[in-house]
C-alpha cells in the first residue's frame, strides 16, 4: 500500500528535540461523546485484527481508538493534535519501547494512518470542516484552528477517511486522490471498498442501532471477538450434544443388550430347571414333542 508523509514543521538549522508520545498530553479532558462509541470501536477493532494479522504477520501495525495523532507543533502541545474516533495504521511497531502509545505523534513516527473514521454526535460539521491554517478569524486577526476534513486531507494525508452517522444509519467515505478527497460511491451491496486491506466498510442494518461494520470483499460481514466467541460456544455447545446424544444411544445399546442377556439367561437357567424336574419324574425331555 502506498503511503504519503504528512505536513510537520517548518525545516530549521537548530538542534531541536522534539517531545514523543510520553512527553505529550493524551487526553483534553473532555467526555466520550456518547455511550454507543466504545462498543462501536471495539466492534471495529476485534472484528477486522484477523485480517490485519494476516496483512502483518510481523504483528507490525497499530489501532488507536479515540487517540490523539499530533500532526503540527503548537502552544499549547494539544493544539496540534487530531482524535480519530478509531484509525489504523500500518508497517510500524505496536509497542514502543515496550509499552502503548499514549499518541501517536507524526514527527516520530512518519508513518500516516491507512485510514481514519469519525462517528458524529452533533450534526456532522465538525468531522466535515475545511477549514485551513490559512483562513483568519476576521475578528481576531489570528489564524483559525484548522477544520479534522483539512487535517486527514491536508496535513496528515490519510488515504482514507470515514464519517459514520449513527442517527442517519449511513456513512461517507473519502479517498484521497491526487492530494485531495473523493467521495467514493457504494458497490452494489452498499458498502465502500478498501482494496488495500481486503475489505469493506458498511452498515449492518438489521439490527436495533445500525452498526458500522467490517465485511470481506464477497460481501461476508466480519465477526467481532464477541461474535466469534459466541458462534465458538455455539459449535462446542453442538459438539456437546451430539456427544451426549452418542453417548445416550451407546448406554441404551448397552442396556438393550443387557436386558436381553438377561433374557436369555433367565430362559435358559428356567429350562434347566424343567429339564430336571422331568428327570426326577423319569420322563425324557428329550422325547416330548
Amino acid at each position: 500500500m502506498v503511503l504519503t508523509k504528512p505536513i510537520i514543521a517548518p525545516p530549521t538549522n537548530h538542534q531541536i528535540t522534539l517531545p514523543d508520545h510520553t512527553q505529550l498530553p493524551d487526553s483534553d479532558g473532555t467526555f466520550v461523546k456518547n455511550f454507543q462509541e466504545l462498543p462501536q470501536s471495539i466492534i471495529l477493532t476485534t472484528s477486522i485484527e484477523p485480517t490485519l494479522q494476516k496483512l502483518h504477520p510481523d504483528g507490525r501495525y497499530c489501532i488507536g481508538q479515540d487517540s490523539g495523532i499530533y500532526w503540527r507543533i503548537t502552544e499549547p502541545p494539544i493544539k496540534g493534535a487530531e482524535a480519530p474516533d478509531w484509525f489504523y495504521v500500518p508497517n510500524v511497531e505496536p509497542l514502543l519501547a515496550g509499552e502503548y502509545r499514549r499518541s501517536y505523534v507524526m514527527w516520530k513516527e512518519i508513518v500516516a494512518p491507512f485510514i481514519a473514521i469519525e462517528f458524529v454526535s452533533g450534526d456532522g460539521s465538525e468531522e466535515r470542516d475545511t477549514t485551513s491554517l490559512n483562513d483568519i478569524d476576521e475578528q481576531t486577526g489570528e489564524p483559525k484552528k484548522a477544520g479534522k476534513f483539512w487535517v486527514y486531507e491536508r496535513a496528515i494525508r490519510i488515504p482514507f477517511y470515514a464519517i459514520y452517522e449513527v442517527k442517519k444509519a449511513s456513512v461517507e467515505v473519502y479517498h484521497l486522490v491526487d492530494g485531495k478527497y473523493e467521495k467514493m460511491p457504494a458497490n452494489e451491496r452498499g458498502h465502500y471498498p478498501v482494496p488495500e486491506m481486503g475489505v469493506e466498510l458498511g452498515i449492518q442494518q438489521n439490527t436495533e442501532i445500525p452498526w458500522l461494520r467490517w465485511w470481506t470483499a464477497d460481501g461476508e460481514m466480519l465477526l467481532s471477538g464477541n461474535e466469534r466467541a459466541n458462534l465458538e460456544q455455539q459449535r462446542a455447545d453442538q459438539e456437546q450434544q451430539r456427544a451426549d446424544q452418542e453417548q445416550q444411544r451407546a448406554d441404551q445399546e448397552r442396556i438393550a443388550k443387557q436386558q436381553a442377556e438377561a433374557l436369555l439367561l433367565e430362559e435358559r437357567q428356567q429350562n434347566e430347571k424343567l429339564t430336571a424336574y422331568l428327570k426326577n419324574l423319569g420322563i425324557n425331555p428329550d422325547l416330548i414333542p
